[in-house]
């Protein structure tokens, strides 16, 4: 069962990204689908990355996932990691487990080790763009509506930078108060702050939040220096998070050595598919850190491949569903 054809497919969503997925059919004409992560404006990089490792992958072996990413990793980038190789070869990875599945004739979650759990909760994002934080609490009152226990939004007004000015960071802080007042206290509050602060800032505005009872503090400060992220965690009282914007198992063993985070939350289809997330939640589990995968990917392949990878791994929490992608 060797794979014999890679194509890609863009899909213009008309919200604040398109979506990239890739077919991987093989000699015997079974074929499976994956999904790879872009952010706005790279989608034809990623696609264009695909299409320049598909060399290294086609006529090999379908079952052999982790021998063909080693090769990848070796012979195509040279031992170079980036988001766009990652994201390139998780879609690849993914479509193969696809395969696998289909010819097993078994959901691939009994393939990578069977089912922790029977149901896999989710947390809601994409749903609180506004101006106002009145339009924010509307939309929170909606996504509580639907069914949703838990929500997760950057309040932070502004550019992205190191040192938030005061005034947005009262407005963020009024932001939190407004929702918790309006979701009511067994809701869970999920702050996400993107990687844009300076430890001290983080810091201060993690003492404030705690007030809230947030349930995590998401990115505080930039992972590429994941000593500042390791600082925040010792200094607040709230669960950190860190892991969409690490790419390579030895950043996030890295991340784990120096006890940077409560949670991880890698992407599957930026990480290196499947295997990869087994790998880094064998790492996080003996050091009693949790995965709660995000998935800034569709509500169809991004979403499937996360939901029976959740399935599996023991130190599962909460994985993220993007609202606003769901009736693509």
């Amino acid at each position: 069962m060797k794979i014999a054809r890679i194509e890609t497919f863009i899909l213009g969503t008309g919200s604040s990204k398109d979506l990239l997925f890739c077919r991987v059919e093989t000699d015997d004409g079974l074929y499976g689908w994956g999904e790879a992560y872009v952010t706005h404006g790279k989608e034809k990089v990623v696609a264009d990355c695909i299409e320049a490792m598909a060399p290294h992958v086609i006529g090999r072996s379908a079952f052999n996932i982790r021998h063909t990413g080693q090769i990848m990793f070796e012979d195509f980038a040279i031992r170079r990691i980036s988001l766009e190789l990652m994201a390139a070869w998780s879609a690849v990875e993914i479509a193969s487990w696809d395969i696998i599945g289909k010819r097993a004739g078994l959901p691939v979650y009994n393939l990578i080790g069977g089912a922790s759990r029977e149901r896999v909760r989710v947390y809601a994002n994409g749903w609180s763009r506004g101006t106002t934080i009145e339009e924010g609490v509307e939309r929170g009152l909606k996504v509580k509506a639907m069914g949703f226990t838990a929500a997760k939004f950057d309040p932070f007004p502004g550019p992205w930078r190191s040192f938030v000015d005061r005034r947005d960071e009262d407005f963020a802080i009024d932001y939190v108060r407004a929702m918790r007042q309006a979701l009511g206290p067994d809701f869970e509050l999920l702050i996400e702050a993107h990687r844009r602060f300076a430890p001290a800032h983080a810091i201060r505005i993690g003492h404030r939040l705690a007030e809230f009872g947030i349930d995590w503090y998401e990115e505080p400060c930039l992972s590429e220096n994941i000593d500042l992220v390791a600082e925040v965690r010792r200094a607040v009282p709230i669960p950190i998070v860190t892991g969409e914007a690490i790419y390579s198992k030895e950043a996030f063993f890295e991340c784990l050595a120096k006890r940077a985070a409560d949670i991880l939350n890698p992407d599957i289809c930026a990480v290196g598919g499947i295997s990869a997330m087994l790998d880094i939640a064998a790492m996080a589990q003996p050091q009693a850190v949790v995965m709660s995968p995000h998935n800034y990917n569709s509500t169809l392949i991004g979403l499937a491949a996360t939901v029976h990878l959740s399935a599996v791994i023991p130190n599962f929490r909460i994985t993220e569903y993007f609202v606003n992608f769901q009736d693509l």
